[in-house]
């Protein structure tokens, strides 16, 4: 698997080519996060969003397809004893409806090829009043971000849509979703956050 074999790798590219965004997506995650939440991460990758999360919340439960990925990810975590890590598909969350305060899936919309079952499974996760947060790199913004997203398409990435801030917003419209609020982590290749209030 793709995600397998980079997850070594991962960081050490996100840290040079884009250090200012991949860090400040999780820190501005975690200022959505209250102490009594418990937490899902779908797609939590190497924990770049989980270890700001993992700072601010009651319980956090991080989950990934890859099992590389979880493995950095737990190493990154390691001194976070309020954290759990599960190999899960987002389209299939294994979860109570409304078990959690807060949903988390980072990165991950664009390469979903029916993002609307997880959108779904996200929505059926969270609590009502609780918050769905998706994080996603608006890549066709800038020219540095369409080779970044090239060059990592080139390795083996698979990305089923590329957004900028319009077009991200316009694919929660069509999704039927009317009240999502945006904020934006700038940088060379910028972080669309969107939060859905169930």
């Amino acid at each position: 698997m793709f995600w397998d074999k980079i997850s070594p790798l991962y960081d050490l590219f996100e840290n040079i080519y884009n250090r200012k965004v991949f860090n400040g997506t999780g820190e501005k995650v975690a200022e959505m996060i209250e102490p009594t939440d418990y937490v899902l991460e779908c797609a939590c990758g190497t924990g770049a969003i989980s270890v700001y999360i993992a700072q601010k919340c009651g319980r956090l439960v991080a989950t990934d397809f890859s099992s590389g990925m979880l493995k950095q990810a737990s190493e990154k975590c390691r001194k976070y004893p309020n954290v759990t890590f599960r190999k899960t598909d987002i389209t299939n969350i294994k979860c109570r409806d409304g078990q959690f305060d807060k949903v988390v899936a980072g990165n991950v919309i664009h390469l979903l090829p029916e993002p609307e079952k997880a959108l779904r499974e996200l929505e059926r996760a969270v609590r009502p009043g609780g918050s769905i947060i998706i994080p996603t790199y608006i890549n066709m913004s800038k020219g540095s971000g369409k080779l970044a997203s090239g060059f990592i398409g080139f390795l083996g990435a698979d990305f089923k849509r590329q957004f900028d801030l319009d077009s991200y917003k316009q694919f929660f419209r069509d999704m039927g979703y009317d009240n999502v609020s945006y904020s934006v982590v700038d940088g060379r290749m910028p972080c669309a956050i969107a939060v859905i209030v169930k």
